[in-house]
């Protein structure tokens, strides 16, 4: 089940960043995981861009490539995407309806013939149609084509390993931005939007910040639970959110199976999951000894892991991504559901460990290559990356 998108917030320094990376011509994308609020700023940036700009979730249309050509269009309603002849492309032509797709991106146009700016969720999900006949290098193709393109586009994807290795040979135009997490200030805004009292978000929002590692769906639903209810600290409404029907605990099995099954070896990668959430950070040699694996078929899962963006890794030693996934591995992947007990217990160690933590709530980046490599590659290929 997906969950429900998050509210749309207004962050005004990000949206002030990614707007100006447009009217400079280049392409921003967003990266960032689950909840962090990728979907949120681009239907924030779609109000702020109306009538010239459309947002598509390719998640939900890329299917096959002659029903996404149909869906696109008729959510735009750009002439653009109808073929030049006024009939639709063979159904058999999975080709002849991707390649009508990109031209359609280049030929829109906005209500006054200005360029339109297409506001593109989930870009990487085109991939599905590498499965179909003549059409191998569908997200080669598709960058490719919108580094050359007169109109103007925002891509996001929650994969941001296989993003990077997509646009390392990019053309200059994409500008890599990854979503930074809510600030506290940010948070007190949303709480303050939400329930209205200044002194109530004042007081929330330390730990809703903490409890959340900063991500905009935790923060919404620890601020949901929290308002006008009798709920009136935020670690007892994140054990209420993680009960086995809590809100906080379809998001997370949500993120948590969902990443899983974009990666390869699906019951050892659990198995892994499990050792992590018992104990983190673990070397190589660590995980492999408590898979009882050897050290390179370990390796292999690890490097699966991180190509969905599961794990960090910093000198040598692998955590989470996401704490609250953690979390909810520790709570609901035994075999039977975590008891009230557990829950507060569980809940209770998180809270404390978060609020005592100096470290800023958004784990580093992943990247572990050393700094000049990122340097050598932006002067190679032109990307700019903005962390």
């Amino acid at each position: 089940m997906t969950p429900m998108f998050p509210p749309i917030i207004e962050r005004l320094a990000l949206e002030r960043r990614v707007l100006a990376s447009l009217d400079a011509g280049r392409i921003p994308v967003l990266l960032g995981g689950c909840g962090v609020g990728r979907t949120s700023l681009l239907l924030r940036l779609a109000q702020l861009t109306r009538p010239a700009s459309h947002y598509v979730d390719l998640a939900a249309v890329a299917t096959t490539p002659e029903r996404c050509l149909a869906a696109v269009a008729a959510a735009t309603g750009a002439g653009a995407f109808t073929p030049a002849t006024g009939t639709p492309p063979d159904g058999d032509s999975a080709r002849a309806s991707f390649v009508q797709l990109l031209a359609g991106f280049d030929r829109a146009q906005g209500p006054q013939g200005q360029p339109v700016a297409f506001l593109l969720d989930e870009f990487q999900d085109l991939r599905t149609f590498e499965n179909f006949p003549g059409l191998r290098h569908v997200q080669r193709d598709f960058v490719t084509r919108l580094g050359a393109s007169p109109n103007r586009f925002v891509l996001a994807s929650r994969f941001t390993a296989r993003a990077h290795r997509l646009l390392r040979d990019a053309p200059a135009r994409f500008e890599v931005i990854h979503l930074p997490p809510l600030e506290q200030a940010e948070v007190e805004a949303m709480a303050r939007a939400r329930d209205g009292r200044e002194d109530w978000s004042r007081h929330v929002a330390p730990a809703v910040h903490a409890l959340s590692a900063g991500r905009v769906g935790y923060a919404a639903a620890l601020i949901d639970a929290m308002a006008g209810s009798a709920l009136s600290e935020a670690d007892t409404a994140l054990a209420e959110l993680l009960a086995p029907d809590g809100r906080l605990t379809s998001l997370c099995r949500y993120s948590y199976e969902f990443r899983l099954h974009r990666a390869r070896g699906y019951g050892a990668l659990k198995a892994i999951l499990g050792v992590l959430a018992a104990d983190e950070p673990l070397t190589l040699t660590d995980i492999a000894q408590r898979l009882h694996r050897t050290p390179g078929s370990t390796k292999d899962y690890l490097s699966w892991l991180e190509d969905v963006d599961m794990l960090n890794v910093q000198r040598k030693r692998y955590t989470f991504d996401d704490p609250l996934v953690r979390l909810f591995v520790r709570l609901y992947t035994g075999c039977t559901p975590p008891s009230h007990d557990d829950i507060a217990r569980e809940v209770r160690a998180y809270a404390l460990k978060r609020s005592a933590a100096a470290e800023p709530a958004e784990p580093a980046p992943r990247r572990t290559e050393p700094a000049f490599a990122a340097a050598e590659t932006a002067r190679d290929t032109g990307i700019i990356e903005i962390d």
